[in-house]
């Protein structure tokens, strides 16, 4: 999607609706064990919860460690790993991850209230692969050495669990399980979640549920959002916004111990009142005590005060031309859930304030970390975002949904990928290496987590090659779990979907104007849009990863809400489902199928390909076509069972009037009649017996059943009375 489009979604409002409460790793710090042993008793590691676990199921463990280096989120200052030895003699190595647990609950005027719980610390997530006997260690390495954790011991069990998603043994075009279950990807777009959007985190939750009671099983998720909306890393300012205006700052020299910071200017005509705006919501506790602190130079006589909720705490300061620590402290009323609006103000002249700080009187972590003027960008991982994206995580394990989570902010890199033999391209490419560590330390560990995308949308004109090959090879490296690997280009680029480092092709297309009377035809569009994709994606999964109906900007068209029976997404699922794709048409409206309650359109499609065996027979477009002129066929077919030069055993139809697609019907006012007595000819069969089924594409039911005869290698199909379209199985008896 484009960065207006993106801007424009940002703007959206949520509604308020009610959901599941998700509590992860709140008061991890109590369960830490105390005894020490022989080495260095400040580095533990220890099991949080029971010392069993099913088949590819999270255990997790809580590490313990007197030091969180210069940047805990860097391997390069400390590294920490947890080595587990499995039931078969492997040694696995999984990266650790630092973290502050939040703890989340609804409480008046917010339904997705989250605040820290403890203090930040290290923490392993795994999921065992075999069952039986396990036993692991922390390894801590750092610039005092290398060391080692005690031993902690566990045991994986059986459990229902399939395993990871990955590319098909069987036929690479399409996807499949750890344990060989075929997979075919019918779901949408659900990018944007956040505080300012209409997909809250609880709202996000509510769309899971009702995304998998409909059939639907895949969703591409942002992890990347900037300051709109989630993103792991990104930048999240309390000083404005990436697209709008921002307070003056200034360069503040090193001196008296102290390194080299930058200050926020307040005063001035223009600038008396700077206000404090964080990306995420500051939210406190009832009956709590608060202390706002900051170092505050001002100039001459100026004076400097903090205002919250248009009062003044305290009386001004004047540090007159010195810095000096200003502190004040409130405390919350008894239905006080969030800090409200917060002032710097500075009369008489200007001030300059660094260090900006909230903690609990009694002390506890930073609340206002947006603040802080010398946060790098890139190498911080937002620790709010990272716990939405763990209990979206949980929300996908527990609705059978697999994600497609795109984690790389496009944004802060893209510039610096313009030359692969630059030191700027080299930084960004470790920069990232970065990101994909944390992303497996923290999410790998759940099948859920169906392949890492890098990218929304880059430039395809960017020398990107060299940057997917040694993120490929890095994690090949560190997720243990081989999780699929993916990009997407704002424009067809079949470099990007050859890459040997890329385990998919993904496509994004829009139904706009521009494209004429292609954009008029849902199914049409699907149709072409695969055909290219899959002509350069010849032997990968492939995906319309990003498909819908825009105007010409980009925008949302108008067309999509008065298009009441969701005839675009309709035929563009159908159509998409029978092209070759390794699934349907990925929706990115997301909010407006769910305030239009479209979900019921994956039931029907989903029913249909739940038996289709797009991996186990090989199945290609093929040739069919219908007595009637207007009726477009579009057909896969492939053999089942030991392969013959005799032709296919089963085809799969789709059968469409092409005379009344969403656009005759929606604009042109166009009312569909019914098809009767139509046939289909079905070519390229093996000689013998065929079931056939048809198929009510609404209802998602078998309308008519019968047993037809291919002979000379082709067979004619009766289809039902029908309107718009049906739907068609036919396989040979005994397969």
């Amino acid at each position: 999607m484009t960065t207006t489009a993106m801007r424009v979604q940002a703007a959206t409002k949520s509604t308020k609706r009610l959901g599941s409460t998700c509590v992860l790793g709140m008061l991890f710090l109590g369960a830490l064990a105390t005894q020490s042993w022989a080495g260095d008793a400040a580095f533990e590691l220890s099991l949080d919860g029971p010392p069993k676990v099913g088949r590819y199921e999270k255990i997790e463990f809580a590490i313990k460690t007197d030091s969180v280096g210069a940047n805990p989120f860097d391997a390069a200052d400390i590294d920490l790993s947890v080595e587990f030895k499995t039931p078969s003699g492997k040694t696995l190595t999984l990266p650790a991850f630092y973290v502050q647990p939040y703890e989340r609950r609804e409480v008046p005027g917010n339904k997705d209230w989250m605040y820290p719980s403890g203090m930040p610390g290290f923490r392993a997530r795994f999921a065992p692969a075999e069952v039986g006997a396990y036993s692991c260690k922390a390894v801590r390495k750092d610039k005092r050495g290398v060391a080692e954790s005690n031993a902690v011991s566990f045991e994986a069990v059986a459990s229902p669990r399939k395993g990871y998603l990955r590319v098909s043994t069987v036929d690479p075009r399409f996807f499949e399980f750890t344990d060989g279950t075929p997979f075919f990807v019918v779901g949408q777009n659900l990018a944007f979640i956040g505080d300012a959007q209409y997909m809250k985190l609880q709202k996000a939750e509510e769309a899971f549920q009702k995304l998998g009671a409909n059939g639907a099983n895949f969703l591409r998720v942002w992890a990347c959002c900037e300051d709109w909306a989630m993103a792991i890393e990104a930048r999240k300012s309390a000083w404005g916004r990436s697209w709008g205006p921002k307070p003056t700052f200034v360069d503040v020299p090193a001196g008296e111990g102290q390194p080299a910071s930058r200050a926020v200017q307040v005063g001035g005509p223009k600038a008396e009142a700077i206000n404090v705006q964080p990306a995420h919501q500051v939210t406190l506790k009832p009956n709590t005590q608060y202390e706002l602190s900051a170092l505050v130079k001002t100039e001459g006589d100026a004076a400097f005060a903090i205002e919250l909720s248009g009062k003044a705490l305290g009386d001004p300061a004047k540090s007159k031309d010195q810095w000096s620590e200003y502190k004040r402290t409130f405390a919350t009323t008894a239905d006080q859930w969030s800090l409200g609006r917060l002032d710097l103000r500075a009369k008489g002249g200007l001030a300059q304030v660094r260090k900006l700080s909230l903690k609990e009187a009694a002390g506890g972590p930073e609340l206002l970390w947006e603040a802080d003027t010398d946060r790098a960008t890139r190498g911080y991982f937002n620790q709010p975002d990272c716990f939405m994206l763990d209990c979206l995580v949980q929300a996908a394990e527990k609705n059978g949904i697999y994600l497609e989570l795109t984690i790389v902010t496009r944004d802060l890199y893209m510039k610096t990928l313009s030359n692969e033999t630059a030191a700027e391209y080299t930084q960004a490419v470790e920069d990232v290496k970065r990101l994909l560590r944390y992303s497996v330390a923290r999410w790998g560990w759940s099948p859920s987590v169906a392949m890492w995308e890098y990218f929304n949308e880059m430039d395809p004109g960017k020398p990107t090659n060299r940057a997917y090959r040694e993120w490929g090879e890095y994690f090949e490296q560190v997720d243990i779990y081989h999780h699929m690997r993916a990009t997407s280009d704002w424009g067809p680029n079949p470099k990007s979907w050859t890459h040997p480092k890329l385990d998919g092709a993904d496509l994004h297309w829009y139904l706009r104007p521009a494209w004429g009377e292609l954009s008029k035809d849902a199914a049409a569009a699907a149709l072409d849009r695969a055909k290219l994709v899959r002509d350069s994606a010849k032997e990968k999964p492939a995906l319309l990863a990003e498909f819908g109906l825009a105007d010409d900007k980009w925008g949302l068209s108008p067309y999509m809400n008065e298009d009441k029976g969701h005839l675009y997404f309709h035929d563009a699922l159908w159509a998409s489902a029978l092209s070759g794709l390794s699934g349907t048409a990925m929706f990115w409206w997301w909010e407006q199928l769910d305030k239009n309650d479209a979900y019921g359109q994956y039931k029907p499609v989903a029913a249909f390909v739940a038996d289709m065996p797009f991996a186990a027979a090989h199945l290609k477009p093929a040739a069919a076509k219908s007595s009637a002129e207007q009726l477009r066929v579009v057909a896969l077919a492939g053999q089942l069972g030991k392969a013959t030069p005799n032709g296919n055993n089963c085809v799969y139809l789709w059968v469409n009037d092409a005379r009344f697609t969403w656009w005759k019907v929606v604009v042109d006012k166009v009312a569909p009649a019914e098809v009767r007595d139509a046939t289909v000819t079905v070519e390229g069969l093996e000689p013998g017996a065929y079931k056939v089924q048809w198929w009510d594409t609404q209802q998602g039911k078998v309308v008519k059943e019968e047993t037809v005869q291919a002979a000379a290698g082709s067979a004619t199909l009766t289809a039902p009375p029908f309107t718009r379209d049906v739907a068609c199985k036919v396989v040979r008896a005994g397969q």
